[in-house]
């Protein structure tokens, strides 16, 4: 057997402890869904799974009696904001690699900066545009902002120069096909690992997404699931074990999609990087 060397035991050890860290708020989540709020609030807190989700669900469902409404208002606005995502990301992602246009450099350069801009920035002008065009409590005041971000742009236009050769695309041209017919026929099926990572990471962010409902959405059987578990916290006595059963049942989606998707993001997050 080959020996394992101390420099990998150190590295081994820093990984598995890294891994415990990013585990446990999801592993206490899970066990403080089964737990009373008495028995959560304890010292020390539990350390394995209760009997209380089902009592922690009516409490939940008590308090919050939209949740399951609030649950596909979710659905609803990631689904939405994942397929334009794709689309326009993909479409301009394609025109950056594939296109040779005045100020193009330049262009991409303005559309990468706009990631250095913190988020809290753009929350009272989105508050004015939305209220300007009558969207405010709309579902496309969360849709329409977040249909083609900056992050989608780059990632495509990375793959697409990497993975498509130019040739393919004249040659599809020299066929006759048209420029929307070559991204749709051509391009759309080989940059299925990258849509499929794009797609990933667009829900994920969407389906997280709390300051955009918080000031934006006004009823709530409008709130998104992160602003309606918040909402919870304003209501007395924390309920914690409802809170963490919400919690859980929002994240299964997640973690179903991130089980499904993983080896098709990592597909997608490296493409690239290595040379033939």
């Amino acid at each position: 057997m080959k020996k394992v060397s101390p420099q990998h035991l150190i590295a081994y050890g820093i990984v598995l402890g890294g891994t415990v860290l990013m585990l446990a708020p999801f592993y206490f989540m899970f066990v403080f869904a089964t737990h009373t709020n008495t028995e959560i609030l304890s010292v020390p807190p539990p350390l394995w799974f209760g009997s209380a989700f089902l009592s922690n669900m009516s409490l939940l469902l008590s308090k919050l009696p939209f949740f399951w409404h609030n649950l596909g208002w979710s659905f609803y606005i990631a689904i939405l904001t994942t397929a334009a995502n794709l689309f326009f990301c993909s479409l301009a992602g394609y025109a950056f690699a594939m296109y040779h246009f005045r100020f193009k450099e330049t262009a991409f350069m303005v559309v990468m900066a706009t990631v250095m801009l913190p988020t809290f920035l753009n929350m009272i002008p989105s508050v004015l545009v939305m209220s300007t065009l009558g969207w405010l409590n709309e579902p496309r005041a969360l849709i329409v902002p977040g249909a083609c971000g900056a992050f989608g742009i780059f990632l495509m236009r990375q793959y697409i120069g990497s993975a498509i050769p130019k040739e393919l695309v004249e040659a599809a041209r020299i066929d006759g096909c048209g420029e929307f017919g070559i991204f749709v026929r051509i391009i759309m099926p080989l940059i299925t690992p990258a849509l499929g990572t794009l797609g990933l990471i667009t829900f994920i962010t969407s389906w997280n997404n709390f300051m955009g409902p918080l000031v934006i959405m006004r009823e709530m059987e409008r709130f998104t699931v992160p602003l309606a578990l918040r909402a919870l916290q304003g209501t007395g006595q924390v309920p914690w074990g409802a809170i963490s059963a919400g919690s859980a049942v929002a994240v299964l989606p997640l973690l179903i999609l991130f089980i499904l998707a993983s080896r098709r993001l990592i597909e997608g997050l490296t493409a690239g990087a290595v040379k033939g």
